[in-house]
């Protein structure tokens, strides 16, 4: 098995923490908020307040199950529209009181289902990427897993984008690719080798800042010894974040996702 294979593997994993995992060891005074105020409660969408070493912060989050019950009805970590646009509310509100924001990223992409498309799925990505990049406070995007399409692209507009030891972030799954360019989903191995999937290819890329290392026994059996770590550098980045001023820190961001878009002659 490759490595771009093992760490596949690894992000998908079912005893692998979830967002929720990851809000229980890092913050303190975690209250979820329901609702996207138009439509519905997404369940595959978690948010709400919390406190990060006595600082009130904003935490939302894509929710995969341990379990096959819970995984259906949080259909797997596959958002619908509703769970993105309970994303930007949260969002405006964390900056009408001044609060950073953490995202926690795990899905294989947004939901693809009939009801889904009907109430916009396409414009409720494209309105939470607009709205991330002109959020008047600080915010720290955190790929806890895997990181599929542009599902996860709508939470990864943040300031700093950082990434698990074993996470992964694609335009699309390995086997998608294998079935698109060779009409094979057998060959997901080797597309993901070509996609360069895994954090240490993105971190070469310049798509995240930061790698958060695993426990050597794996994540699934130690899970304090990551979030540990996500801790230690939350407070830490968000002191030099909210020192920025506003527009410095928004001038920043969008020159962080402009470059992706620049070519040399």
């Amino acid at each position: 098995m490759s490595r771009a294979s093992e760490i596949l593997f690894n992000s998908r994993k079912v005893s692998r923490p979830s967002s929720l995992d990851c809000i229980e060891k890092i913050f303190d005074d975690f209250l979820e908020f329901h609702g996207d105020r138009c439509f519905a409660d997404d369940c595959a969408m978690v948010g709400g307040i919390a406190s990060l070493d006595g600082m009130p912060v904003t935490v939302v989050g894509i929710q995969k199950g341990h379990t096959v019950a819970e995984n259906v009805s949080r259909r797997f970590g596959s958002p619908n529209p509703d769970g993105y646009r309970k994303v930007i509310r949260l969002m405006k509100q964390a900056e009408k009181f001044h609060r950073p924001i953490v995202e926690f990223i795990n899905t294989s992409g947004a939901y693809p289902g009939k009801g889904a498309e009907e109430r916009g799925q396409g414009e409720a990505i494209a309105r939470c990427l607009f709205e991330s990049a002109g959020i008047k406070t600080p915010i720290i995007s955190i790929f806890i897993g895997e990181g599929g399409s542009g599902g996860a692209l709508a939470m990864a507009a943040g300031d700093r984008v950082w990434m698990l030891e074993n996470g992964m972030y694609a335009v699309l799954s390995p086997e998608g690719f294998a079935s698109i360019l060779w009409r094979d989903p057998s060959r997901s191995s080797e597309a993901a080798e070509l996609m360069k999937i895994t954090a240490t290819d993105l971190l070469a890329n310049g798509v995240i800042e930061k790698i958060i290392p695993e426990a050597p026994e794996g994540i699934e059996n130690n899970v304090e010894y990551t979030t540990d770590f996500i801790k230690k550098d939350l407070i830490e980045e968000f002191k030099v974040l909210c020192a920025k001023p506003i527009d410095e820190l928004l001038k920043e961001r969008y020159e962080r996702f402009r470059k992706f878009g620049e070519f040399e002659e």
